[in-house]
């Protein structure tokens, strides 16, 4: 008998183990036991890709190695929790990191829902891993509700064949096969075993909209979310903000995606990580705009019928590429016809128009009188770029104290031949205007002059030196050397004359290599977030100061506050942002690839 006793509980183990295995394998998707009325919901069906980015050795170090990381970590709290976790990874027989792998390998679900209930969906691989810490967490909670005299605030409770717990604080929760679900409120709980019993009602999965985004942003996402649009456009904020804008530049800027946002029944998110790339998508189902609408100038196309002779930036339509330059911060590039939005001005923002009459007028001298709108915009196309560099100053002249990096836009013109000279004209009397201001007040003014780079001729204006004295800290007008030049049919209007001469070559490169826009998209931006904290940290003594002063804060509080945060900006790496539209509806890309 003694030698059929093992036989027999490797028989009966062996059941209870098909079996379990069996239960999690029957267990539907998540989103079939979320109501439908859930109005946020969040989806990592692939948390092993996820959680080797997080926890990669690169990732980790960049973590740790922080001073605020090690204070932290210096701390009792810290060292009473890292203890507790000792403790589970001895119960359980796994470190942390293996135990957390095995715990929600199955996949996690989020959800939230109306009158702030939240739900917590985990699928885990190890069942027998989740049935030992559950046992163990439920020990602790007994044993702290006993110490404070509430030993009822731990119960169980039957309902629908469905052992439920609650540990307090209104949560509530339940472990069916290899699936913890839990609740922030006990009828929370309720209505999602409700949703798995069947018994009437209707789960998120049976709802077109949600089943729409998830195809939208694509099988390969690892973790996706979804925003019931519907719901969410009931906020009186929300709906505030997508009424319309007053904003001329909101306008410019936002236009046929506030509008695609209005129609959307959905907001969807896909999460797909490949390497040290992290990369969201977000689809929407509204339309961008009526492409005979007023929104239209932000819409790019294609020509229908191209002829052998034209340019390829004639016939395909879309955002130039950003430009490279050294040091540069950020890169933007618009596709915005700004003849046509400025004429839709009395329908894009009617309330804005009387205000804009002063701005028409001062053009208007720095033009010559020409209109506005169809002899100085009409002159321009759809293709708009700026740049932000950080700048490397001439030692002869000095460092100003405050650092403002040079930034400078690129526009595209019709007759670039005859309307540069009007640009010229406008430019100086700009120059002019601001001498003569500047004059009122007795400062020193710009002195106007001529340069050249790579062939091009130039114009800048320059303050003079400064006299002898310290060069470290002169005057921030020093940051300005505002300069104009024109590259074939490019016009550039920068704050220094060094980003003119990168620019400069920049663009003879781009139109000797004859480079094509980004077809469909019209928005593309661009942050170096390295070079971003490269100019914070210039910056740092005036930002500490700052700090101080709005915050209250210590030196010791503000250093700490600043260098964290330029830490943060230094580790964002490379941020790339991709906004097209296709089929007429926005789609946007955000990649990201940190700096570790």
């Amino acid at each position: 008998m003694s030698r059929k006793l093992p036989l027999a509980l490797g028989l009966v183990l062996s059941a209870l183990l098909a079996q379990t295995v069996a239960m999690a394998d029957a267990l539907p998707p998540a989103a079939q036991w979320i109501p439908q009325d859930a109005i946020i919901v969040v989806e990592v069906s692939r948390p092993k890709a996820v959680l080797d980015f997080a926890l990669d050795p690169k990732t980790t170090e960049a973590v740790t190695s922080q001073p605020v990381y090690q204070k932290a970590a210096a701390g009792p709290d810290f060292k009473q929790f890292m203890a507790v976790i000792a403790y589970l990874e001895t119960m359980i027989g796994n470190d942390w990191k293996t135990a957390l792998r095995k715990l929600t390998g199955g996949g996690v679900t989020f959800a939230a829902g109306p009158q702030g209930t939240v739900w917590l969906i985990v699928d885990a691989e190890d069942p027998k891993m989740l049935g030992e810490l559950h046992k163990i967490l439920l020990s602790f909670a007994r044993d702290e509700a006993e110490k404070e005299g509430e030993p009822g605030r731990v119960a169980t409770r039957e309902y629908r064949g469905v052992t439920g717990w609650t540990f307090g604080g209104g949560e509530a929760h339940a472990i069916i096969g290899n699936r913890l679900l839990w609740s922030n409120k006990p009828e929370g709980l309720k209505a999602a075993v409700d949703l798995r019993a069947k018994a009437g009602g209707k789960s998120l999965a049976s709802l077109a909209a949600y089943r729409d985004a998830k195809k939208a942003v694509g099988p390969e996402a690892c973790a996706t979310a979804f925003v019931n649009a519907q719901v969410i456009k009931q906020h009186p904020p929300i709906r505030e903000a997508l009424a319309g804008t007053s904003n001329p530049l909101a306008a410019l800027l936002f236009s046929g995606v506030i509008e695609s946002l209005r129609e959307s029944n959905y907001l969807g998110l896909g999460l797909v990580v490949e390497r040290e790339t992290l990369t969201l998508r977000a689809a929407v189902d509204g339309r961008a705009a009526d492409p005979s609408g007023a929104t239209a100038f932000a819409l790019p196309s294609r020509a229908e019928k191209p002829s052998q002779t034209q340019n390829p930036m004639q016939t395909e339509k879309g955002v130039l590429p950003n430009l490279p330059v050294p040091r540069r911060i950020a890169g933007l590039s618009f596709y915005r016809d700004l003849h046509a939005f400025y004429a839709a001005k009395d329908e894009l923002f009617p309330e804005r128009t009387s205000g804009l009459i002063f701005f028409e007028n001062m053009m208007g001298i720095f033009f010559s009188g020409l209109d506005l709108t169809d002899e100085v915009l009409g002159e321009t196309e759809p293709e708009v770029r700026f740049v932000v560099a950080q700048q490397e100053y001439d030692p002869a002249i000095g460092t100003p104290q405050l650092q403002i990096p040079a930034f400078a836009a690129i526009f595209r013109l019709h007759n670039p031949e005859q309307f540069g000279e009007i640009v010229e004209e406008a430019w100086q009397k700009a120059i002019g205007l601001t001498n003569f201001t500047r004059g009122q007040q007795a400062q020193p003014g710009l002195i106007i002059d001529r340069l050249s780079h790579g062939g091009t001729k130039f114009t800048v204006a320059y303050f003079r030196a400064p006299k002898e004295g310290d060069r470290r800290k002169i005057d921030q007008r020093f940051n300005f050397r505002p300069s104009l030049a024109a590259v074939g049919d490019f016009m550039i209007l920068s704050s220094t004359d060094d980003l003119t001469k990168d620019l400069i070559d920049a663009l003879q490169k781009e139109i000797a290599d004859t480079v094509k826009p980004l077809v469909t998209a019209h928005s593309l931006v661009e942050v170096n977030g390295v070079q971003l904290a490269s100019i914070l940290d210039a910056n740092r003594d005036n930002l500490v100061r700052q700090n101080m002063l709005k915050e209250g804060s210590t030196k010791e509080q503000a250093e700490t506050q600043i260098g964290l945060l330029i830490t943060i900006v230094e580790y964002l790496g490379q941020i790339k942002l991709n906004v097209a539209t296709r089929d007429n509806r926005p789609q946007a890309t955000l990649e990201l690839k940190p700096n570790l």
